[in-house]
């Protein structure tokens, strides 16, 4: 699968999963503000969370952004690779 049909893929889900017009360029804009940092702070991550959450017009309380942040936390996730991942999907 190409780099471009995964994108189309996961905007697909995204629309799906929140039933909202959510736009290739909103993601893109978004997904272009996210470093390893973004991780690494928790005001950066809860931060994003909402931005998120603004761009899929979506409430989401604060204990399901404290319940986000700390399943991040607990992940383990290699933080580069996400980086590295959430740019292949934006080209």
């Amino acid at each position: 699968m190409s780099g471009k049909n995964l994108s189309k893929d996961v905007l697909n889900v995204v629309r799906k999963k929140t039933g909202k017009p959510i736009s290739e360029q909103q993601v893109k804009k978004l997904a272009g503000t996210v470093t390893a940092r973004t991780f690494q702070s928790e005001a950066d991550l809860r931060r994003l969370i909402r931005q998120v959450a603004a761009v899929a017009n979506v409430p989401v309380s604060e204990d399901t952004v404290n319940d986000i942040v700390s399943a991040v936390r607990k992940s383990g996730m290699n933080l580069e690779q996400l980086e590295s991942l959430i740019r292949a999907m934006i080209r």
